[in-house]
């Protein structure tokens, strides 16, 4: 999640490049389709955490960060394309320039399903430059690409299409997805019907929050929290703060999760979901301890299970 702090000239910072790099992914690699109305998955939480050590091992090897226009950055986007391209996605990386750095984008889309009404599920893949940036945002990351791998690996076949995403420069100031939204047609606007969006899912003090945006949306979330016997409330430190906010202003509908980023937990809060009031959801936001260790598991569990459980009821 970036600072909320305004970035100073940021329009005159963002100058776009070339649109998309190559597009790669064989539909032949798809596995075939079952049942078309699945109930969604589990997701395995080792499976989600396993994304988030390779984060950490390619922030280790890349000057402790995997941040916009390092080599972290670069790394951390082969590593999601590289599974989603064995999976039988269609992967497609879109350049742009900020701060005199190339950054990128990662589209995945699976083949199949009605394209003039598109699902999308999205995070932001870079970190700030002091860190390695695992909750921020590697948790809502590999979430997603968990989510991206187990519709390949269960031959998922909704009605709605489906669309996966990783932006960068998200810490410099909704950068890659801001210039997404903005090199779409308006028609291609039109054809989405929805974007979710996960930022920092694992905080180590975690509350459960739902972004108070498209009613639709907000409400197949807070159905599954209800469901698992979870209370959630309405997300208000994050809000307009991450990548959701290009499509909102767009038209899209939009909706996401949050566990938490600087401010401190409430005595009521704490009562209500347990962990420590007085202190951050996340103490080590924005910092170089936002590692593997920073994560709690069962609200990266329950997190990513919300999370699919949206995209197959929303993709139906």
């Amino acid at each position: 999640m970036k600072l909320s702090v305004p970035v100073t000239g940021r329009a005159a910072a963002v100058a776009v490049a070339a649109a998309t790099l190559f597009t790669s992914g064989s539909v032949a690699g798809a596995a075939p389709a079952p049942e078309a109305v699945a109930a969604a998955p589990d997701l395995p939480v080792a499976n989600v955490k396993a994304h988030l050590t390779q984060f950490q091992s390619i922030a280790a090897a890349n000057g402790g960060n995997r941040a916009h226009g390092r080599a972290g950055y670069t790394a951390s986007l082969n590593y999601v394309k590289g599974k989603l391209d064995a999976a039988g996605f269609t992967t497609t990386v879109q350049s742009f320039t900020s701060g005199g750095r190339t950054g990128y984008n990662l589209i995945a889309d699976w083949p199949g399903g009605d394209t003039n009404k598109v699902v999308m599920a999205g995070s932001h893949l870079d970190s700030v430059t002091s860190g390695a940036g695992i909750n921020d945002n590697g948790s809502g990351s590999a979430a997603v690409l968990e989510a991206a791998l187990t519709v390949a690996g269960t031959g998922y076949q909704p009605t709605k299409h489906l669309r996966f995403a990783w932006w960068g420069a998200e810490e410099l100031g909704l950068v890659g997805s801001r210039y997404y939204v903005n090199n779409l047609s308006s028609a291609n606007r039109a054809r989405i019907s929805g974007y979710l969006n996960f930022d920092m899912i694992g905080s180590p003090n975690p509350g459960y929050f739902v972004y108070d945006d498209d009613p639709t949306i907000e409400k197949t979330f807070k159905d599954y929290f209800a469901g698992i016997g979870v209370p959630t409330e309405i997300e208000t430190e994050g809000d307009g703060r991450s990548d959701h906010a290009p499509f909102k202003s767009a038209g899209v509908p939009v909706g996401g999760l949050f566990t938490g980023a600087s401010r401190a937990k409430t005595a009521a809060q704490a009562t209500k979901w347990g962990g420590t009031s007085g202190q951050a959801f996340d103490r080590c936001y924005h910092s170089s301890c936002d590692t593997t260790s920073n994560i709690n598991d069962t609200a990266l569990d329950r997190n990513s299970d919300a999370l699919a459980y949206a995209v197959w009821e929303l993709s139906k």
